[in-house]
């Protein structure tokens, strides 16, 4: 992603980055110690820097739209504007009852009105007046006269067009045809042309006409408003025609459904004598409701009544509990005669106290009270069989109110039902007379208000033949096409960067993949020898000096000493591990490091053919076993030896797996300083993977432009899989020039990336 947009979206992937490193635990300290600066914020200057870099895009998109439209604007023709301006007001006649019809402001009549200016009818209207069928090309033929060269030319290639189309999607026509054609052309053109635009805030409205006549165009402004006054005219008085002879035959034949319910309504009245059920009708709901009361009383009474007989029957005999009954006991002559049995009762405690139990005088009160309890009980009898008769009548009354409740009912419901149909067929003849009343209203209404007009409008000022043109208006269209060219070369140069997903930026790159940039390899676009032997044979050049600062970055990449054997790989192919394994190595011997470089890409080796040695003897013959010693080889840089990678085997991954391959580099590391090694890609096959985990740090190589960030994650992701050190990044052959974001002047001429031919070293010699 490129480095103005995307690094709005940098600080996520670090942080995923720096999760993934977290995962490995046995390596999270050395992935702490990678973790890049991070820079998220934007600067104005990486604005500058993206414009920069793709002028050539902003400027060539620039001159198009630009150039665009300084064509469009002066092959125009010119067209001039004539402006009528009007009233217009929504007319508010009353109608016969006296009634407004309301307030005047209504948006949709005016937009609808704003619409009716511009119908075609409006427009056939404005070509009859001013026989535009006849002389339409004659108010052109001066026009036509006084164009540019650019203007015919513009105006030649737009009629062939039209011609053309019409050649082939257009439809043949007689001859009869070709007048109401003719008209048809006519009318569009002059409604394409016509503009109607209400003045915010008022009544006023412009009518305005483009042409290329000035005097046409006032003509047509003008001829339209008169024509509009003319076609609302014309339409009120086709409705309120067409209204009339409507509500004519509607008026017809609502007096004949008038006639006809009013007869129906009189026949059922003398059919069920409506006059005296009306008196019936009010009499038999009062009866309804008092019998409803009665029957209240009776149902109440009766249920009273029924409580007390069924707590008679439980007692039975027994008149201790009989004298417990509130309806019993409340009774005068029952409560008179308790009253004499306790007076009774009294003497014979008195007596008692003076005779002996066989005293005459106590004899006597003896008999007297039990003539009292005997009275007593046959009152109680009395009592009960009162009550029980008092119930019995209560029951019948109940059941004969109800009786009356049900025939009363029955009656009620008779004369509803006739009622009803009568209110019906009244009902009937009430809306037939007020919809026919209302019709013979507004029949007379419309009749008399024909002529009167929905719409007054006034012209307000007339327009006048313009002296310049409206369009087009070349100084607003050049500076908007200065504008929009820049402005949109802009956006393009950014969307561009943005929709770049490769490796480029150094900063940037190192915050999204979250590993450090060791060094970034210029493309070269001279080239006078081939990339392996620069570092030789152009020590003092800026792409020399890269190699050198990544020799430096290795050096510094381990806190305590460097790292002593090195694998290069990349993502895929093609993207230049090789050449900087070559270049690394050499710089490597040119500090005075007994180096060893080692083709580990037993697939596709090329390490032998760029340093011209033999193949014959390498590194898969002997991880095969075919040979026990010999394999490194000098070469023509002093302190660099190395071991190719030997004829290709058939199954590379096999060999690599080899329990000699690390016995080989264990006793290599005592006899040289650093083990540079040269790997396949990472993605394509499993070899790299296999060799990471025998060196102490692996450098991957990333082709500037060319490399995606997609893909170099999941190459690293892979390279971590195995618990191997990743030491850093080498962005190779990066597009860096004068407009580049990462260029600077010092370092894009350190050592005269000149004309100067530099001497090429002696062979072994370190330059």
């Amino acid at each position: 992603m490129s480095s103005w947009f995307r690094r709005v979206f940098s600080r996520n992937k670090i942080n995923l980055a720096h999760l993934r490193a977290q995962y490995f635990s046995e390596k999270s300290e050395e992935a702490e110690e990678h973790m890049p600066f991070q820079k998220t914020d934007l600067h104005l200057l990486d604005l500058i820097a993206t414009i920069r870099k793709r002028q050539r895009v902003i400027l060539s998109f620039f001159l198009v739209v630009f150039g665009l439209v300084v064509l469009f604007t002066y092959a125009a023709t010119p067209l001039y504007q004539g402006t009528t301006k009007v009233l217009i007001e929504k007319g508010e006649a009353d109608d016969l009852t006296g009634r407004t019809r309301g307030s005047t402001h209504d948006p949709i009549f005016y937009e609808t009105q704003l619409q009716l200016i511009r119908s075609r009818a409006v427009v056939e209207r404005v070509v009859d007046l001013l026989n535009l069928e006849e002389n339409y090309e004659t108010y052109l033929e001066t026009v036509n006269k006084n164009r540019s060269f650019l203007q015919f030319t513009w105006q030649v290639f737009g009629d062939t067009v039209k011609d053309v189309k019409t050649t082939v999607f257009g439809e043949k026509t007689d001859n009869k045809d070709k007048s109401q054609n003719r008209r048809a052309a006519i009318v569009d053109k002059v409604t394409k042309s016509l503009v109607v635009k209400p003045m915010e805030g008022t009544r006023l409205v412009n009518i305005s006409y483009l042409s290329p006549n000035p005097e046409l165009a006032a003509m047509v402004a003008n001829t339209t408003a008169k024509a509009y006054i003319e076609e609302t005219m014309q339409l009120k008085m086709d409705a309120t025609r067409r209204s009339l002879e409507w509500m004519g035959r509607k008026a017809e034949d609502e007096a004949q459904k008038l006639k006809a319910s009013e007869q129906a309504l009189q026949d059922y009245m003398k059919a069920n004598d409506i006059v005296t059920m009306e008196d019936r009708i009010a009499v038999v709901p009062e009866q309804l409701s008092e019998i409803n009361i009665q029957l209240l009383r009776a149902e109440t009474r009766r249920k009273e009544l029924e409580i007390l007989v069924r707590k008679i029957s439980r007692a039975g005999r027994n008149y201790d509990k009989l004298e417990t009954i509130s309806a019993i006991t409340s009774d005068l002559a029952l409560q008179r005669i308790r009253a004499q049995i306790v007076e009774t009762e009294k003497s014979i405690m008195e007596l008692s106290n003076k005779y002996g139990s066989k005293h005459p005088l106590m004899v006597k009160v003896r008999g007297d009270l039990q003539i009292l309890e005997r009275k007593k009980r046959q009152e109680i009898d009395r009592i009960i069989d009162s009550l029980k008769n008092e119930y019995e009548l209560a029951l019948s009354n109940e059941q004969t109110l109800r009786s009356k409740l049900s025939g009363t009912k029955s009656q009620a419901l008779g004369l509803n039902e006739k009622f009803i149909q009568y209110g019906a067929l009244k009902r009937v003849v009430d809306t037939n007379r007020q919809l026919y009343d209302a019709l013979m209203l507004k029949l007379k209404e419309q009749s008399i208000t024909e002529e009167t007009s929905p719409v007054n409008l006034w012209i307000v000022e007339e327009a006048t033949p313009p002296k310049e043109p409206a369009k087009p208006w070349k100084k607003g269209n050049l500076a908007l096409g200065f504008v929009v060219g820049i402005a949109g070369g802009i956006v393009l140069a950014l969307f561009l960067d943005y929709v770049d997903n490769t490796v480029k930026d150094p900063e940037e790159a190192e915050g999204v993949l979250g590993v450090p940039i060791l060094g970034v390899i210029a493309k070269r676009r001279h080239v006078k020898y081939a990339v392996e032997e620069t570092v030789l044979r152009e020590p003092h050049t800026s792409f020399a000096e890269s190699y050198r600062g990544l020799r430096t970055a290795v050096f510094l990449s381990f806190a305590d000493q460097a790292p002593r054997r090195i694998l290069l790989t990349s993502a895929g192919v093609g993207e230049g591990k090789t050449t900087t394994a070559m270049n690394l190595a050499m710089t490597l011997a040119q500090s005075e490091k007994k180096v060893l470089l080692i083709d580990g890409d037993l697939r596709k080796p090329r390490i032998h053919q760029a340093l011209k040695i033999s193949n014959a003897r390498g590194l898969s013959n002997y991880l095969a076993g075919a040979v026990e010693g010999h394999i490194v080889q000098r070469t023509q840089v002093k302190n660099l030896y190395v071991i190719t990678a030997g004829p290709i085997p058939p199954n590379p991954s096999e060999l690599l797996i080899s329990s000699r391959l690390p016995g080989l580099l264990d006793s290599m590391s005592n006899e040289f300083d650093v083990i540079v090694c040269d790997s396949p890609p990472v993605l394509p096959v499993s070899d790299a993977r296999l060799l990471c985990r025998l060196f102490e740090g692996v450098i991957m190589v990333a082709a500037g432009g060319k490399t995606t960030y997609e893909f170099a994650d999941k190459a690293l992701k892979a390279i971590r899989d195995t618990g191997s050190r990743i030491l850093g990044l080498v962005i190779n052959a990066l597009e860096i020039d004068k407009t580049s974001y990462y260029h600077h002047s010092y370092y894009h001429h350190y050592g005269g990336d000149n004309k100067e031919k530099s001497p090429a070293p002696e062979a072994g010699k370190p330059s």
